[in-house]
């Protein structure tokens, strides 16, 4: 099981970034994905996550309004379009999975991916 990120790196505050990781070796039909990040000397901390059919999407409060998660179950692939970004932004952002269809982000997931940096700057 891997989940691979990318679309990492330098973006200017205001600006736009769309994150994509794929899965390889299992298929994410029946799986809860989504994405956490950590922040330097900050813990990890959830960001957004959507169920196995895609209908029911979830945010953290500092992201709503500002990024969209979506998935993409016949390419095994889940984005994070990550719109009017801040300087607080800047994390390592992690895609992960769920074995629960229905995870919302309140638990640790099951699968953790590598990590793609986001660097928000001027």
């Amino acid at each position: 099981v891997q989940l691979q990120a990318s679309g990492g790196g330098l973006v200017q505050p205001g600006g736009s970034l769309r994150l994509s990781c794929v899965a390889s070796g299992f298929s994410l039909d029946y799986y809860a994905i989504g994405w956490f990040r950590q922040a330097p000397g900050k813990e990890r901390e959830f960001v957004a996550a959507v169920i196995w059919s895609g209908v029911r999407k979830s945010y953290a409060d500092s992201v709503k309004g500002r990024f969209t998660i979506s998935r993409d179950n016949a390419k095994d692939t889940v984005f994070l379009q990550m719109n009017s970004v801040k300087p607080e932004d800047t994390a390592v952002y992690y895609c992960v999975a769920d074995d629960h269809p229905y995870w919302s982000g309140t638990s640790p997931p099951t699968y953790w991916g590598q990590g793609t940096l986001v660097t928000v700057s001027s």
